[in-house]
């Protein structure tokens, strides 16, 4: 059985906080309930309409987000709140009835396909969160948890998978053209998604989750530059990498040498670009903005 974790995110609105799970909660539908009446379809949200300061509970994908009275401040019962989400969930207690999970699988999903600036990259993009944390997937043998990139790797052209957020990059082998493979593939990834089944099995998101964490937690013992390297590529790059369809990792800085190293994953591994956008973008900004700090970015995987 997996554990469910729970990460406490502030949102703009002072009086909602938002409780990030691990794990999906809900495979396609948002919920809002005002009043524990209304949550009568989701035993979680009516266990925290006991708790007297709370006015709203919005139910998501993988958070919920609650709206509080202003009778309390969240810093002081946001921990008590997460603790409590977190031992219901693991004692197994019911996020949503039956009859509401049944109907959520009928919302219709919808998958368009997008050109990425490697011409070997398609990018799949659906109407629903498909995983929590990114993965990449080079053969089919690193599909023990992924059934959905497993069935795509039956695909004959199929050579290296990567999924983000809501969308799926496939790098295919020449023996195709995307003018002859990328209806198939889109109707494919539509008609799993609108099945309802899952994209990464729970032990794989989990996985997935701890390596983000574990991520998350590195740069507090990273060195000065190295943390600035990372506040950057966060910042400035990897948004506009995802929208590529690919991602950007940091894995190390040398001091000496003045080299950060980066590794590529999806569309930008193996494009043809990368090296130049390594060069001319990356690179540039990262002169500019750590001057005397650094001088070259490598990919080591490209």
């Amino acid at each position: 059985m997996n554990t469910y974790t729970i990460n406490i995110q502030p949102t703009t609105n002072s009086d909602i906080v938002k409780f990030e799970a691990n794990q999906f909660l809900t495979r396609h539908e948002s919920f809002e309930f005002g009043n524990i009446e209304e949550a009568a379809k989701s035993p979680l949200a009516q266990q925290l309409f006991h708790l007297p300061f709370v006015k709203t509970v919005y139910l998501a994908q993988n958070f919920i987000a609650i709206e509080k009275y202003s009778i309390v401040e969240w810093a002081d019962v946001q921990e008590e709140v997460a603790e409590q989400i977190k031992d219901y969930l693991n004692e197994g207690g019911s996020i949503l009835k039956a009859e509401t999970e049944v109907a959520s699988k009928l919302v219709p999903v919808t998958v368009y396909a997008e050109s990425t600036p490697n011409p070997s990259v398609m990018k799949f993009v659906a109407n629903k969160k498909l995983v929590l944390a990114a993965a990449e997937f080079k053969s089919i043998d690193t599909t023990a948890n992924a059934p959905l990139v497993r069935q795509l790797f039956n695909f004959p052209f199929v050579r290296e998978v990567f999924i983000d957020e809501n969308y799926i990059s496939i790098n295919k082998y020449d023996i195709a053209e995307w003018n002859d493979i990328t209806n198939d593939l889109r109707e494919f990834i539509r008609n799993y998604l609108q099945e309802d089944k899952e994209v990464l099995t729970n032990e794989s998101v989990k996985e997935k989750k701890s390596e983000i964490s574990a991520e998350a937690r590195e740069p507090k013992v990273l060195d000065e530059i190295s943390q600035q390297v990372v506040d950057i590529l966060e910042e400035y790059i990897r948004p506009a990498v995802q929208s590529d369809g690919g991602n950007i990792v940091f894995d190390s800085y040398n001091a000496q040498t003045k080299t950060v190293k980066v590794i590529l994953q999806g569309a930008c591994s193996g494009c043809p670009s990368s090296t130049a956008t390594l060069k001319s973008g990356i690179e540039t900004m990262m002169r500019d903005l750590l001057k005397g700090h650094v001088d070259y970015i490598e990919a080591i995987n490209g």
